[in-house]
């Protein structure tokens, strides 16, 4: 992984720092597993704008991920490792023996010409994916499925991990990226090893035509609002806006807005760090 800073020979170029892509071996995408992604433009099914701030951006396909990791006992060889325009994480194309092709989420380290394996009794190595009970304690994972073959729904982006504290009974204890420590039934897979990428941190935009790229629109400050248009807005001359809140009045910055009864709540036995 490494960041590039370009020389300055444009104003949008001065501060722009790029991914090196020296770990990404081709451009070319498997055609038999893109998909078309259609552009909602922030409106819903009526055609109502119901999201603001989004429209336009360069026309992209979705790549089928498998967050699952279902195919057990099977080995595969890693193919690519791909950018992937959907995600902040890098993408590795796998080949099965059986001949199947199948993307996953790419971890740091993982190179072309590796074999990597899901199921039991499994090599605790990186890209291998596994249930929790079989992980060695201290291990970090990513890819963290909350219910047993939901797939994968935690630290997926860039940069992401997670560290498998202890068992006990049927739980696991995992310390997540964001400092929550919760449990974890055992029977949820896992796969070893840190999410690629972790350099996006690093990346600098340069200018603002990079985000009309990426399908994100200007947004306008809620202080600079007029009273109808948000609760922060109006005033005579530079004033505060008063105290922070949403466009619906949710107040803001230390509001907890988690329903206390809320049944995953149990699970949870530390929150997340302020």
């Amino acid at each position: 992984m490494s960041v590039r800073k370009l020389k300055p020979v444009t104003p949008g170029q001065r501060f722009r720092v790029v991914n090196g892509f020296d770990t990404i071996t081709t451009d070319k995408p498997e055609k038999s597993l893109l998909a078309p992604k259609k552009r909602s433009g922030g409106r819903n099914s009526q055609g109502r704008m119901t999201t603001r701030n989004i429209g336009g951006g360069h026309k992209q396909k979705y790549r089928i991920i498998d967050f699952k990791r279902d195919k057990t006992g099977i080995p595969a060889t890693v193919k690519t490792i791909e950018y992937d325009p959907n995600r902040t994480a890098f993408i590795a194309l796998l080949s099965y023996a059986d001949g199947e092709k199948r993307y996953v989420i790419a971890q740091n380290g993982l190179k072309v010409g590796q074999t990597i394996i899901s199921g039991e009794n499994v090599a605790p190595e990186i890209g291998n994916a596994m249930t929790l009970s079989e992980i060695p304690l201290g291990t970090t994972i990513s890819c963290i499925e909350l219910r047993p073959g939901q797939g994968a729904v935690m630290a997926r982006s860039a940069g992401s991990f997670a560290q498998l504290m202890a068992r006990d009974g049927k739980y696991a204890t995992v310390k997540l990226p964001s400092g929550e420590t919760r449990l974890i039934l055992l029977t949820c897979m896992g796969t070893i090893g840190v999410v690629s990428n972790s350099d996006h941190q690093l990346l600098v935009s340069g200018k603002a035509g990079r985000s009309r790229w990426l399908g994100r629109r200007p947004r306008t400050n809620a202080v600079r609002m007029n009273p109808v248009d948000h609760p922060m807005g109006g005033g005579e001359g530079r004033s505060s806006g008063g105290h922070p809140r949403s466009r619906n009045g949710i107040p803001a910055k230390g509001f907890k807005t988690r329903s206390k009864t809320k049944a995953s709540n149990k699970y949870i036995l530390e929150r997340r760090k302020k």
